[in-house]
């Protein structure tokens, strides 16, 4: 398990960064910049990782993951996508800690109390329940008062990720068998 556990770890911190990074960048097709950014399509990636460990090896697991791949996501958000010079770069940071971890953690309370019910429901209601809280902590943390159309960027962020979520339950369903038997 030490081998998946860092693995895990490190796709967490992985997913963060590229998420801080990518949520700075609005769609530029289709009429989408003010609601949509490239970070709603890695995010989600986090609740699948953190349901993964938290079905194979327990909440406090994944917890370890959650924190771990904080750190590293918030460590190389720092060193490598925030400008110090530029308010909303610093902002980006904070939201994106606090709404990680918000989320995270309320992901693995709610997907530990649902573990029991069928395959789907705690992956899926967890990460519904994540996604949101985190969207929204997030954007308003990030961009509220900036002249950012946070809120239609937001709710087009949630879309995409509650998409993404029910996707998600496809990897989800495949890679449960072999952690377990990791």
């Amino acid at each position: 398990m030490n081998k998946i556990f860092f693995i895990l770890s490190f796709l967490m911190g992985i997913v963060v960064l590229a998420s801080n990074y990518l949520v700075q960048f609005p769609i530029k097709y289709y009429g989408l910049e003010e609601i949509l950014t490239y970070g709603a399509f890695s995010y989600p990636i986090a609740f699948l990782i953190t349901d993964l460990a938290n079905r194979s090896f327990g909440k406090i697991v994944a917890r370890k993951i959650v924190y771990i791949g904080f750190a590293i996501g918030i460590s190389f958000t720092i060193l490598f996508s925030t400008n110090f010079t530029d308010l909303i770069s610093i902002r980006i940071a904070i939201g994106s800690g606090t709404a990680f971890l918000v989320a995270q953690l309320l992901d693995v309370q709610i997907f530990d109390q649902l573990r029991k019910k069928e395959w789907f429901v705690a992956p899926l209601t967890s990460s519904l329940i994540g996604s949101t809280i985190d969207t929204f902590l997030f954007f308003s943390i990030s961009f509220y008062a900036t002249g950012i159309p946070w809120v239609t960027l937001s709710l087009g962020d949630l879309a995409v990720k509650i998409f993404v979520a029910l996707v998600m339950l496809i990897p989800f369903r495949l890679l449960l068998g072999t952690l377990k038997s990791a």
